[in-house]
C-alpha cells in the first residue's frame, strides 16, 4: 500500500515538472522588441496647458513580435531625470494597447505634471517614452522624448461636492453640521451662508477626514489650511477649482422690492442657512385705471471685498407672469438673478395676499433658489 502511494507522488512530481518545462518554452514566445522611434510630440515639444479639451496626440515606431502576433504599448511618464522602471504615469495606448498612437487630453496631461512636481502656473519639463509587451516581458526602449509644460490655474481635481465648516461657520466645527455649497458647474461653488469671529474653511465631505482649502494671503484657494475671519457678517463666497478665483460678497440687506412704488416696502432679515425671513407684514397692492398691481421682486444690497456697495436684484425667470394660485407648480417660486427693471422678471402676489398679512421666507440653501408666501 505504502509503494503504491509513493508511485502516485512521484508521479505527480514529474508530471509537475514536464509541465513547468512545457510553460516555459512556451514563454520564448513571449519576446518583442523595444520600441526604436518616437515620432509624436517631437522631443523637447511645449506645451501651454489651457483648460478646455485640447488634445496631444503621441505616436511610434511599432515594435515587432518574436511569434509574428500582436504587440501592447503604454506610454510611460517620468520627471525629467526620472527612471522608466518606475514611471510616475502610464497609459495604454488606443484599442486596448493595439494601436502605436495615443491621444491624451490636456487636462490629463496636468494631472502627470502635478505628479511631477510642477506647480499650477509653472513650467516644467516631463519625460516620455513607450513600453512594449505581450503582457509580460515588458521592453523599456532606450530612446525618450522630453516635454515642457505649463500647467493652468486651478486644481487638477475638482470636488464633486464641497462644505464650509469651522468655528466661524454657523455649523461650527462639527463636520456633520458644516453648510452645503451649490455647484454652479466648470469648477464653480457658490453659498450664502453668516460668519462669524474664527476660522474656516471648505470640505469636499461632511464625514470622515476629508480633503480641505483655504484662502491665501492673495484670496485665492489653496489646499489644506484655514481662514480668520473678523466680525459677524452674512456673506456669498464663490469659489472657482478651474483659476483658484474667490469671491466674497457682503450681503448688507434684502428687501421687498415692490414694482408699483418702485421701492422696498420692508427688509427680510437673515435666519440661517442661506434663508431670509419676514413675519407678519402687510400688503397692500397698488390700485391702477386697469385693476391692481402686486409685481415684487427683491433688492440685495451689496459690499464687494474693496467695500464698494452695490445693488442686485433677483425676481422671476419669466419676463411676465400670471398670478398665481393653488395648482400653480412650485418652481413659479424659483428665484434668479435679474436686471434693474421696475416690473420685468417680477413675480406676483396670490390674490389673497392682498390687504392682508404675510410671511415671506427666500430660500438661497439649496440646488434651486426659491421662496415662499403664506398669507396669514
Amino acid at each position: 500500500m505504502k509503494k503504491n502511494i509513493f508511485c502516485i507522488v512521484l508521479a505527480g512530481i514529474i508530471a509537475t515538472v514536464f509541465s513547468g518545462c512545457k510553460k516555459d518554452k512556451t514563454l520564448e514566445h513571449t519576446n518583442v522588441s523595444a520600441v526604436q522611434n518616437l515620432y509624436l510630440p517631437e522631443d523637447n515639444k511645449f506645451l501651454k496647458l489651457d483648460p478646455g479639451s485640447a488634445t496631444v496626440t503621441f505616436e511610434w515606431e511599432q515594435a515587432k513580435a518574436e511569434d509574428n502576433g500582436f504587440v501592447a504599448y503604454e506610454v510611460a511618464f517620468t520627471k525629467e531625470d526620472g527612471d522608466f522602471s518606475k514611471p510616475i504615469y502610464t497609459a495604454v495606448s488606443g484599442r486596448n494597447g493595439l494601436d502605436n498612437t495615443l491621444t491624451i487630453t490636456y487636462g490629463d496631461l496636468n494631472k502627470v505634471a502635478a505628479m511631477a512636481g510642477i506647480q499650477p502656473e509653472q513650467t516644467g519639463k516631463l519625460k516620455w517614452t513607450v513600453l512594449a509587451s505581450k503582457g509580460i516581458n515588458v521592453k523599456v526602449p532606450t530612446v525618450s522624448h522630453t516635454l515642457e509644460v505649463e500647467r493652468p490655474k486651478g486644481f487638477t481635481e475638482i470636488p464633486a461636492d464641497l462644505y464650509i465648516t469651522g468655528s466661524a461657520t454657523e455649523g461650527g466645527e462639527d463636520l456633520s453640521k458644516a453648510m452645503h455649497f451649490k455647484s454652479a458647474g466648470n469648477g464653480e461653488f457658490v453659498i450664502y451662508t453668516k460668519l462669524k469671529d474664527g476660522n474656516f474653511q471648505f470640505a469636499e465631505r461632511n464625514s470622515g477626514t476629508p480633503k480641505v482649502f483655504s484662502l491665501d494671503a492673495a484670496n485665492k484657494l489653496v489646499e489644506d489650511g484655514s481662514t480668520t475671519n473678523t466680525g459677524e457678517r452674512v456673506v456669498r463666497i464663490k469659489l472657482n477649482f478651474s483659476t483658484t478665483a474667490v469671491e466674497v460678497t457682503e450681503i448688507s440687506s434684502v428687501g421687498l422690492w415692490f414694482s408699483p412704488e418702485g421701492k422696498v416696502l420692508f427688509d427680510l432679515p437673515y435666519a440661517g442657512n442661506g434663508t431670509w425671513l419676514a413675519n407678519d407684514k402687510p400688503i397692500v397692492f397698488r390700485q391702477e385705471t386697469w385693476g391692481r398691481d402686486e409685481r415684487y421682486k427683491f433688492r440685495f444690497t451689496v459690499k464687494n471685498t474693496a467695500g464698494e456697495q452695490g445693488i442686485e436684484y433677483f425676481g422671476s425667470k419669466n419676463r411676465d407672469n400670471n398670478r398665481p394660485d393653488a395648482s400653480s407648480p412650485a418652481s413659479y417660486y424659483d428665484v434668479v438673478a435679474v436686471d434693474n427693471s421696475q416690473f420685468d422678471y417680477a413675480f406676483k402676489f396670490i390674490t389673497g395676499a392682498d390687504n392682508h398679512n404675510v410671511d415671506i421666507k427666500i430660500d438661497f440653501s439649496g440646488a434651486t433658489y426659491t421662496h415662499s408666501v403664506t398669507v396669514k
